[in-house]
């Protein structure tokens, strides 16, 4: 079968679909995130515990992937896709109405179960259907996507808290998504090119056990941990810090922090052409180095200096994560499939875990703990990036001795 062809309607159809996707995806998944003092102070928890609503779908989402992927080569790439949608953007709704904490992190969790379906298939739709000369344009479009949907979930629920409550905001978004995920369904042309599969179990272990095997490519990996892990902290409690005096902002206005994104989506094409030219290893100590000088930024006291701080941060952050991402399926030859999976678990994993430990730092130091929590996260990835960077040159150098005649 024909690939979908550039400037036909069925290319300008999936266009819109793919970003539609990944906008309900992640504004979905981030709306409570600015939320947590609201939480902390309605249900009378700690700042670690209103973390929960974000890390608990971080988590589950997180091991929901392996399987995602897998379901798809038997029930097809868009029937996965759009179950997802409808389920995450439902339950996004339901949130609205919880009763209790308990039941409100019960829904956030099945939301990050269901909502794997599309960040694991999106890019396997896009490298199955489309000509391969227009890959890259369109696999930005559901990048663009996904930012822009992190980035609009939280600024409309900071709006939308101010206006109405949180969970008038909570509901609008979940309804809004509903609307976006009947368009999605609309208008993705059916797959041309899948072929139904059934998933070889034994093969996919033995993939994934080589992956393990690889002690550099593990380290890569866990990357996505530290990464992640720092930026998800920083976002977590800042709106803790500027809603208590001197600051005292609003929801809205903590909201529109969130606009920093833009700096991110411009850092991730950026540094990865830079990474191009001048290595991967390299450009990710600058990258981090710039995360680090970002952090340190936002313990000066001045609100625009702040600001300032956490753009730089946002930026430093997205360049690393694009150069990481990269790099590991760079690396992983015949296991870049579960290499990608392993290091999307490894992310989600540190915006889970590492997300709600910093609540410890925020509760005992205060911004200087998380600040130094950020610190020491980003501080070990440069042993990571310095022993991967000495065995991939080990490797080169090996296999240019092998091909030198004797």
């Amino acid at each position: 079968m024909k690939y979908i062809q550039p400037h036909t309607k069925d290319y300008q159809k999936a266009s819109i679909a793919l970003f539609i996707s990944g906008f309900v995806t992640f504004a979905t998944l981030y709306t409570t995130q600015p939320l947590m003092p609201m939480f902390a102070e309605e249900f009378g928890i700690s700042a670690a515990a209103a973390s929960l609503t974000l890390s608990i779908s971080t988590g589950i989402l997180a091991f929901a992937l392996l399987t995602a992927a897998a379901l798809s080569d038997g029930f097809g790439r868009k029937k996965i896709m759009t179950f997802s949608l409808f389920a995450t953007s439902i339950l996004g709704l339901l949130t609205a109405f919880s009763p209790s904490f308990a039941a409100l992190l019960a829904m956030r969790g099945l939301l990050g179960f269901v909502l794997a379906g599309v960040p694991a298939i999106a890019m396997t739709y896009v490298g199955e259907e489309f000509d391969p000369k227009g890959l890259g344009k369109m696999m930005g479009l559901y990048i663009s996507g996904t930012s822009l949907g992190g980035m609009s979930g939280r600024l409309l629920t900071g709006l939308l808290t101010d206006l109405f409550g949180w969970r008038e905001a909570l509901g609008i978004i979940g309804a809004l998504s509903l609307l976006l995920s009947c368009l999605f369904w609309l208008l993705l042309p059916r797959p041309r090119r899948f072929v139904k599969k059934q998933t070889n179990v034994k093969k996919m272990c033995l993939a994934y056990a080589a992956v393990f095997a690889n002690k550099r490519l593990l380290l890569m990996i866990s990357l996505g941990f530290l990464l992640m892990g720092s930026f998800v902290t920083l976002f977590n409690y800042i709106g803790f810090q500027l809603m208590e005096p001197p600051y005292q902002l609003s929801h809205t206005v903590i909201g529109l922090i969130f606009i920093v994104y833009l700096a991110g989506t411009f850092s991730s094409v950026y540094m990865g052409k830079k990474a191009d030219s001048l290595g991967s290893s390299f450009m990710l100590k600058i990258a981090i180095g710039i995360m680090a000088g970002g952090a340190l930024l936002t313990l000066l006291p001045q609100l625009l200096l702040k600001i300032a701080g956490i753009a730089v941060f946002t930026f430093g952050f997205f360049g690393a994560h694009s150069i990481a991402s990269f790099w590991v399926g760079q690396s992983a030859n015949e296991q870049r499939v579960q290499a990608s999976s392993l290091y999307l678990l490894s992310y989600y994993l540190g915006s889970s875990l590492a997300g709600s430990f910093g609540g410890f730092f925020w509760t005992h130091f205060k911004w200087t703990g998380i600040i130094a929590f950020i610190m020491g996260l980003l501080f070990l990835a440069y042993p990571v990036i310095l022993f991967a960077g000495t065995e991939q040159s080990k490797n080169i150098s090996n296999r240019h001795k092998s091909q030198t005649p004797s």
